[in-house]
């Protein structure tokens, strides 16, 4: 079965950043995935959607690349 959420350490493993980056990402991105936090208290575990983040960096990649071939066509005309 696939894991449905990823911690927060996992997530900013995968991301190659430090949980500070991760942090400041959520703040500044609004396009990255909000966080899900279990339970009530202020220590509550946060997880991110495994799914929504995947997808969030292939739509992230697919850009990035959109913009570079745009990039190449200009420098090229």
């Amino acid at each position: 079965m696939k894991q449905l959420l990823k911690s927060y350490n996992t997530v900013a493993l995968a991301l190659d950043m430090s949980r500070e980056g991760l942090r400041k990402l959520v703040m500044r991105d609004p396009t990255f995935p909000r966080p899900v936090k279990l339970g009530e208290s202020r220590q509550a575990a946060v997880f991110f959607d495994a799914q929504a983040v995947e997808q969030w960096l292939e739509n992230k990649k697919a850009s990035q690349s959109q913009q570079s071939y745009g990039a190449i066509l200009e420098a090229t005309a």
